[in-house]
């Protein structure tokens, strides 16, 4: 209710709730969202995925997105402010959807390199992915988007994350896994995500003593605890162990099974109305909360001192006016997310290894090579995955600037990529109907949880999408159908395939994660249209709808050994060979680890040939996170663009070409060898995996192995040269004075190391940018937590430190002593 002052009073707006329609708040209205309560002024609440983009309601390519490079890329800038800048886009994104709440970003650490899911994390270190998390937060938030960093905690891998029990010591909780979590929180997150695996033996929805107890107690949280999707799986002890809002809804275990517990005394009603303190607190900030139908009075904004911690006492408010308009910026700049997305994916980039043949001079002919040239992999799959309008892909990127021949040499994909022709989704009732037609971009067909707004669900009896594809070659083509249930595929009316396809056993989401794929080859001739359908019987189930199919193909192959020939015969006639090597949606997604770190397929083995075959090899390596390179001191160069969203193909020319440096450093470390990699478990063993190495991950941990990696954590060339030349302590802050040595513009990645012996963990860094000639000068302020240790409390370690300025933890170059 709002007072005289136009703030609006929690207790009062809570006191005129029933305890239904309290609990009816907790849990969500359908898949996204939560539900409005107009009586006392409160909008319906909208969450979506992140982290590279805002899908909104519609899992579906008929409401694009734009997309930009993951996570693994936004860490690898080390540049704050782009980072920033990313999240202000995403709150614009946000705006445009109508979208509240975005699930995002991921803060769970690189501990292993088989991890599954990590392109959609930031880095092994800690304090790195503290820093990029707590930009990422504050950009979105800017622009009055709440964010939900996750998945608190210890979620770092994929294999059996429903019901794995993580077991950690406290110390590595609080120095390694809880610490990206306490930055963020320091830096005004209004939500955090509870993950679906245990800790120490309860589970994350219901672990009261690391989310009433560290969380919200000891560092004064104030914003909304939700759920990771169907993690809540009981009533009393989730209600009390610290998630407020337990989606997806509007079924699970709470509803009236909690309107019981608390009638019965066994859940208290005040633990109830924390939460919904909570959620109304969150629908001030992101401006869902306005003055109830009975008060003219003009809607309040947000919260006032919004990226503070405010108490948790009663008579809480939120001031009239002081949150920005969701969907822009604080100055209500409206940014281009497309130029954005380019410019991020070339400061991302991180060159490897360089003989002097990067950056190309003049209009070389170029041998593009690989399946991902032509089949851009720009994101990472499963709850990551955003539709954008285009993709460019590297072949394109490259064919706009100069003479290009392409060559497939081998196709490492299991599944064959959706078909690329733009389709229409007809959504049909019981007697074939069209209930309502939506276009696609191309042979994706997928909503989970929200239909279109023009389908009646209840009438909804199956989905069929509808594609005209005109060959290029004449030949076997292949066709496939990817999903789980029934499924009929016609070519010009004629049936093709008709059948019923199991789903996968295991991950309850691996449906539509990693679904089962069927395939039929159809011969077709060049120059003729086909029209090919594909009609799945479906509908809502509980409530739900869960739609997810695709129409692949492939071209007429020669067979492997033709295409490895061709691409070595392409290479030699060319200036300079570019080898575009990735992984597939089988390796890298939600829902599954690796089980190796070898590139899929015969990549390997082409690489070889082409650079046998062309010394001036470039090899591009598009993945979310590390891969074995044996050929890397075989190749001219070695460029890593992660998975780089939809303008990968122009920003690979702006940097292969020199318009724009290579800026990425690495933000974990990269093996030689998985068999080298100190720490690699990610299978549990009688349901849990201990993490008995403690605080030695990442590069901590190759540090004390002794072994060698390919690439250490920080590792990154640029296109000049750079000098360190003095270093200077003062208190706990330390500048650093560099030169540009070489004969181009460049960026620096200034990084400051505490050092003990041998061993070093990164405490600060700045990015420099510098002239030809020109010396810079930066200072960094350590934070007070890179003297501190965990014994039973946060303790100073007294004395004389080592700090070092180094190009990458292996590199150190200047030192200086620092007194605490």
């Amino acid at each position: 209710m709002l007072g005289k002052t136009g703030r609006v009073d929690f207790d009062e707006l809570i006191a005129r709730l029933d305890l239904t329609t309290k609990i009816r708040l907790l849990t969500g209205a359908d898949m996204w969202s939560l539900p409005p309560v107009p009586e006392i002024g409160l909008d319906r609440l909208v969450m979506s995925d992140g982290p590279i983009g805002v899908r909104g309601e519609q899992w579906s390519s008929g409401d694009p997105s734009i997309a930009l490079p993951s996570p693994t890329a936004l860490a690898a800038t080390w540049d704050l402010d782009l980072v920033r800048r990313a999240g202000r886009l995403l709150a614009q994104e946000s705006g445009r959807k109508g979208v509240h709440v975005l699930l995002a970003p991921t803060l769970n650490l690189h501990r292993s390199p088989l991890g599954g899911r990590h392109f959609e994390c930031f880095s092994e270190d800690p304090y790195l992915t503290g820093e990029v998390g707590a930009a990422y937060v504050e950009g979105v938030q800017e622009g009055g988007v709440a964010t939900t960093p996750k998945h608190f905690v210890a979620n770092d891998f994929e294999t059996d994350r429903f019901t794995v029990d993580v077991r950690v010591d406290e110390k590595a909780l609080r120095e390694v896994y809880l610490a990206p979590f306490e930055r963020v929180v320091r830096a005004g997150a209004w939500g955090v995500m509870t993950a679906y695996n245990s800790v120490n033996g309860t589970t994350m929805t219901e672990n009261a003593e690391l989310v009433n107890g560290v969380l919200k107690g000891e560092w004064g949280f104030d914003g909304f605890v939700v759920s990771d999707w169907t993690a809540v799986r009981s009533t009393e002890a989730a209600a009390m162990g610290g998630t407020d809002v337990a989606m997806p809804g509007p079924y699970g275990p709470w509803g009236e099974k909690l309107v019981t517990a608390v009638r019965e005394g066994r859940v208290p009603e005040a633990v109830i109305d924390d939460r919904i303190r909570r959620i109304l607190r969150l629908a001030a900030r992101v401006g869902a909360l306005h003055a109830p139908a009975t008060q003219p009075t003009s809607a309040p904004q947000g919260e006032s001192g919004r990226t503070g911690q405010a108490g948790a006492g009663g008579g809480e408010w939120a001031d009239a006016g002081t949150g920005a308009v969701a969907g822009t910026g604080t100055d209500g700049e409206v940014i281009d997310g497309v130029a954005l997305a380019r410019e991020v994916a070339a400061r991302a980039f991180t060159l490897l290894t360089n003989d002097g043949v990067l950056p190309l001079q003049g209009a070389p002919a170029i041998a593009v090579i690989g399946a991902a040239a032509n089949e851009a992999r720009v994101m990472g799959g499963g709850s990551a995955q955003v539709f954008p309008d285009r993709i460019i892909s590297p072949l394109e990127g490259l064919a706009e600037r100069t003479d290009v021949r392409y060559a497939i040499g081998t196709d490492p994909r299991v599944r064959l990529a959706a078909i690329s022709s733009p389709s229409r989704a007809l959504f049909l009732d019981e007697k074939g109907g069209v209930l309502a037609e939506h276009p696609l971009a191309g042979g994706e067909a997928r909503w989970i949880g929200q239909l279109p707004p023009d389908v009646d669900g209840d009438r909804l009896k199956a989905v069929r999408l509808v594609t005209t594809y005109t060959p290029g070659l004449s030949g076997e083509h292949q066709l496939s159908v990817t999903g789980a249930g029934a499924f009929t595929v016609t070519v010009n009316g004629e049936t093709v395939f008709d059948d019923t396809v199991e789903p996968p056993v295991g991950d309850p989401a691996a449906a539509f994660l990693s679904p089962p794929e069927r395939r039929v080859s159809v011969p077709m001739t060049a120059g003729e249209p086909y029209e090919v359908t594909v009609t799945h019987p479906t509908g809502t189930f509980g409530g739900m709808t869960v739609v997810s199919f695709t129409l692949g193909h492939a071209d007429p192959s020669p067979g492997e050994e033709a295409l490895l020939a061709e691409a070595v015969r392409v290479a030699a006639e060319c200036d300079v060979a570019v080898v575009v090597a990735g992984t597939t949606p089988e390796v890298e997604s939600e829902g599954f680890d690796r089980t190796d770190l070898r590139l899929p397929g015969r990549q390997d083995e082409l690489i070889r040939a082409v650079a046998a075959a062309n010394p001036r090899t470039v090899v591009v390596v598009n993945t979310g996170s590390p891969v074995e390179m044996p050929w890397a001191e075989e190749v001219a160069a070695v460029l890593l663009t992660w998975f780089p969203g939809q303008e990968a193909g122009a920003a690979l020319a702006d940097v292969l070409f020199g318009d724009a440096e290579p800026g990425g450093r690495l933000p974990t470390t990269w093996p030689r060898r998985l068999q080298d990699a100190p720490v690699a478990g990610v299978t549990p063993v009688d349901g849990a995996v201990a993490y008995e190495e403690g605080v030695l991950i990442g590069y901590r941990a190759w540090q004390r192995s002794g072994k060698e990696p390919a690439f250490w954590f920080g590792h990154g060339l640029g296109y000049t040269t750079w000098s360190y030349d003095s270093i200077a302590a003062e208190g706990t802050s330390v500048t650093v004075a560099v030169t540009n040595t070489g004969d181009r513009p460049g960026r620096e990645v200034v990084q400051l190391y505490v050092a003990d012996g041998a061993e070093r963990r990164l405490a600060g860094f700045d990015v420099v940018e510098a002239e030809p000639g020109q010396t810079v000068i930066t200072t960094v302020f350590l934070p007070e937590r890179a003297f501190q240790v965990w014994e039973d409390g946060w303790r100073t370690v007294a004395g004389e430190h080592t700090i070092e300025a180094a190009r990458s933890v292996a590199d150190p170059r200047l030192s200086v002593q620092v007194k605490i």
